[in-house]
């Protein structure tokens, strides 16, 4: 293999997006620390903050999704489509990369197109259920397909998919604690079971209102709650607590320590992202899935039945959760047969070291 390698890593738009790509790009220099990496991604998105952040360069395209409301502010939509690819191909031009790695989001779509039609070969990891826009739209021109779900060659051409998973955290998965040291650390009992809701970074209104409408339920059940309300909600939900304050519901903005969090509950309540489902199938946790409404071809939903359908996850529409969920939960967690069924069944679904096997099948497309 040439002494110094040279990898485009392009795609993002979203955190489920752009944390892959870093853990790729990641296991890539694990193995090969001379390796030169270049992202590109799309300006104005996440990704122009986080990819530097992890220590990676980023070159911006001015490239936006098409505005299915307003169909003529599309003529500016395709214009700085028409320059993001011009823009790409003389990137590529410059920086002359042996492969090129696409994780989804509308920067990908350009970069790996002109990277195929310039015989650069081109990798593409998918990580939901149901495959996004332009990942089906560069299934013929890329060489291989990096899934996390079975079932795919209904998006892609089967030969070219390779199950391997989707790169987790791996504090997620090494956290030191035990259960009963991980619950003292949130300032909970050790021996009194928990319940965790985290509704992604910036929280879930539904899932707030799931337990500000029964607090009656909250003190009554016995069971503590690690509460994740994203930073969006928390001050208005700490205002509509004063005076309502329980030992057994800890409020959080954010948790920084997600591992420390799982360790601690017996059952969580989560989103349905590609990234939260691969670390419960990881670490085998028994898990109720809300899937987003606000996503993309309802892909959450499609996530969350992959599991449901092998009694791996349990499942509330999101319009039902205020009604519904935590009832489900405080049922759920009291019965210990339905937590261990569910444990086993999602750990059967777990990909380990997704990052290094899609590293090495990155390498593989290198032309020695």
């Amino acid at each position: 293999m040439d002494k110094e390698l040279r990898i485009i890593v392009s795609g993002g738009g979203t955190g489920g997006h752009i944390f892959p790509a870093v853990s790729i790009a990641n296991a890539i220099k694990a193995k090969h620390p001379e390796a030169k990496i270049l992202f590109v991604g799309a300006e104005g998105r996440m990704e122009m903050q986080r990819v530097p952040a992890a220590g990676y360069e980023i070159k911006g395209l001015p490239i936006k999704g098409f505005n299915r409301a307003h169909l003529l502010k599309n003529i500016s939509v395709l214009l700085d489509l028409v320059k993001s690819l011009r823009l790409a191909r003389k990137i590529i031009k410059e920086f002359k990369p042996q492969v090129a790695v696409g994780v989804g989001g509308y920067a990908s779509g350009a970069t790996l197109y002109e990277c195929s039609k310039m015989g650069i070969p081109c990798l593409i990891q998918e990580q939901n259920s149901y495959a996004g826009v332009t990942n089906k739209i560069l299934r013929n021109r890329v060489q291989k397909i990096c899934v996390a779900y079975d079932g795919m060659d209904r998006f892609f051409p089967a030969d070219k998919i390779i199950k391997t998973g989707n790169p987790v955290r791996q504090n997620v998965l090494n956290s030191p604690l035990s259960k009963e040291e991980a619950r003292k650390q949130f300032g909970l009992e050790p021996d009194k079971k928990t319940i965790l809701i985290v509704g992604g970074s910036l929280g879930a209104r539904t899932m707030n209102e799931s337990v500000q409408q029964h607090l009656d339920l909250v003190k009554e059940s016995g069971i503590q709650f690690i509460w994740q309300t994203g930073k969006y909600y928390n001050a208005k939900i700490m205002d509509f607590m004063k005076g309502k304050e329980l030992p057994n519901l800890k409020i959080l903005d954010f948790v920084s320590d997600m591992g420390a969090a799982y360790k601690a509950a017996d059952l969580v309540i989560s989103r349905a992202g590609a990234s939260s489902i691969s670390e419960f199938q990881l670490i085998g946790k028994p898990v109720i899935l809300v899937p987003s409404p606000n996503v993309a071809e309802d892909h959450q939903r499609k996530n969350a039945m992959a599991l449901v359908n092998r009694h791996a996850a349990l499942y509330v529409e999101d319009a039902e959760a205020p009604d519904k969920l935590l009832k489900l939960a405080i049922e759920t967690v009291n019965n210990d047969d339905e937590l261990k069924a569910l444990s086993e069944n999602v750990k059967k679904m777990g990909l380990k070291n997704s990052a290094a096997v899609i590293a090495d099948e990155v390498l593989k497309l290198i032309k020695k």
